[in-house]
């Protein structure tokens, strides 16, 4: 079983629950890797977790019947997903691929259950990470209806820095330009060049294997 230290290092919805219920969790909790480009699960499987990703990116998305991909968001280093399936107790409705060698945190249904029935610490994060992840989703129906690859590609950078979602990231990233293209729907080359439009801007700037933002409030209003 995961300590108690190492529980609250992973996952900032933790720090506040109770001893209790601090020990419920570790219980219920399980680590699994995957390498890159590995599948965790595909649309339409029973995949009974609540993940949190301990390190690596992973891709939510899926594939049109036509073939082609489509990306939903990155998730970083301390983000949870899967609430939704959840409480729902139905099958994936996307696809989740570790985009590099990825770390998962793994909590069964049964844990994630009685927290949320037991405990009102992780009842207010579920709200506030519900409520954040429907901002998100809005917005980014938003970005691709209006806005050029450029500016897309602007707020799904700035869209892995919102704190409720990612509440432990710094504003530098590691991700290569090759894994922005996949978040953002854009092949390798187009992303370096609307990458370095952002860093001409003075936006971001470009390093390797990662992006420090500089001006995270420009890349949200990218485009307006």
């Amino acid at each position: 079983m995961i300590s108690a230290d190492y529980l609250k290092r992973i996952a900032a919805w933790s720090r506040a629950l109770s001893e209790p219920e601090l020990e419920r969790a570790r219980a219920g909790i399980t680590e699994k890797s995957y390498k890159a480009n590995e599948f965790i699960c595909l649309r339409g499987d029973r995949f009974d977790y609540w993940t949190g990703v301990v390190s690596g990116l992973v891709k939510m998305g899926t594939v049109s019947r036509e073939g082609k991909a489509i990306g939903f968001t990155g998730v970083t280093a301390g983000a949870w997903i899967g609430e939704g399936t959840m409480l729902k107790d139905e099958l994936r409705r996307y696809d989740l691929v570790a985009l590099r060698d990825t770390r998962l945190a793994m909590m069964d249904r049964a844990t994630f259950l009685w927290l949320f029935e037991n405990s009102v610490a992780f009842n207010r994060f579920l709200v506030g990470q519900l409520n954040e992840r429907l901002g998100q989703f809005i917005g980014l129906l938003e970005y691709d209806r209006m806005l050029d690859a450029t500016a897309r590609l602007a707020r799904c950078i700035a869209s892995l820095f919102n704190p409720i979602l990612y509440p432990d990231v710094t504003r530098h990233l590691e991700i290569t330009q090759e894994e922005v293209g996949s978040l953002s729907g854009m092949s390798r080359q187009n992303a370096n060049q609307s990458l370095k439009v952002l860093e001409k801007e003075g936006l971001l700037r470009l390093e390797y294997g990662g992006i420090t933002i500089l001006d995270l409030d420009g890349l949200r209003g990218y485009g307006e």
